[in-house]
């Protein structure tokens, strides 16, 4: 098959013909049919130092972790539960099925868990791949395959709003108007938070914001972030949510807190950063991390998308095929009014 293959830290991916996925015990082989291009993914292929980043990239390795696609074989202890022609999405990564962790929902802790981009388990910026049939879901009948591409980065936003414990008439301030950002603001609105200001140091993004949830829009590369926030709501954020992930946002957040605040950190950094823990220890501030989600969220974010009460029309900006995929990739790393890209792999 080909696939979007990694080579080293910086240089561009490749189109490359791999091996077709085979399916082990319990698992399901998809054809692809969406697959987002991740911000995570993007910071992940240019960090060249291992000690640093949360994991190395490994090269050779396939990338790609929001997904939905056709099944086109099943293994035999999965027949019946699973037939070839199901329109599926899943989790990024396989656990064994059966310690707490994946019994809790929480299969990225599993001791035996296999993360996508891993060699032993490619990801999907490729025509086919495999995933765990225990981490697998339908799609609903009203659901494209480009929502089902969208499950994961809701997912994420959700767990991220969950862990706010948010209130209803709650006044949020979100920084980052990325996918995750956005993803963010779908949740708070839906929980009934009164003010969602999102900010961005690229003014175009934090205005498309208006359009998933948010109530204001506030262009951080002009404006004072706390005192604009402010003069909107007419009071402070109780909740903060960083959602930028790169060296020095928690900062920025601890910064722009008022006193007894929460603060969420969403975007996921991958490198060393340091934060001064007097200003919020003398703010009192509250500090949380979202990592991913449980198996729980993916589930209602389905059923949110079949049902119609989350919109996701506008979150897919434009689509790129695999000739064309790694210039698509490599033009994401640089700030633009993109919100998802979406590789379909078929795509002319």
């Amino acid at each position: 098959m080909k696939a979007a293959v990694f080579s080293e830290p910086g240089v561009p991916l490749t189109i490359e013909t791999v091996p077709d996925p085979e399916p082990g015990p319990g698992d399901l082989i998809l054809k692809v049919h969406a697959c987002g291009i991740c911000g995570t993914d993007l910071h992940w292929s240019d960090n060249a130092d291992p000690t640093v980043g949360w994991r190395h990239l490994e090269r050779g390795a396939v990338m790609g972790h929001e997904f939905s696609g056709e099944v086109v074989a099943v293994d035999k202890n999965s027949r019946g539960t699973w037939n070839v022609g199901d329109r599926v999405t899943a989790q990024p990564f396989n656990g064994c099925g059966y310690c707490p962790a994946c019994l809790s929902g929480r299969a990225y802790r599993c001791q035996s868990v296999t993360n996508r981009a891993s060699l032993a388990q490619p990801g999907a910026y490729a025509e086919y791949t495999r995933v765990g049939a225990n981490a697998s879901f339908r799609l609903p009948e009203a659901a494209s395959f480009d929502d089902g591409a969208l499950v994961e980065p809701l997912a994420v936003g959700l767990n991220a709003v969950e862990r706010a414990r948010l209130q209803a008439g709650d006044t949020v301030l979100i920084v980052g108007a990325g996918p995750v950002g956005l993803a963010v603001s779908i949740w708070c609105r839906f929980f009934g938070a009164r003010h969602i200001i999102i900010s961005d140091l690229v003014a175009a993004r934090a205005e498309q914001a208006t359009r998933f949830g948010a109530t204001a829009a506030i262009n951080a590369s002009r404006e004072d972030v706390r005192s604009t926030v402010e003069a909107i709501s007419g009071t402070q954020p109780r909740v903060i949510f960083d959602c930028v992930g790169v060296p020095g946002s928690l900062q920025t957040v601890i910064d722009q807190a008022p006193f007894d605040a929460h603060i969420v950190v969403v975007g996921l950094c991958m490198a060393s950063d340091t934060f001064f823990p007097t200003k919020a220890l003398t703010k009192e501030l509250s500090l949380d991390f979202a990592f991913v989600y449980r198996y729980e969220h993916f589930a209602m974010v389905l059923d949110m998308i079949g049902a119609g009460r989350i919109d996701t029309t506008s979150l897919v900006t434009s689509h790129t095929n695999l000739a064309h995929f790694p210039e698509a990739f490599q033009a994401l790393k640089t700030p633009s009014q993109d919100i998802k890209v979406m590789l379909s792999p078929d795509a002319v």
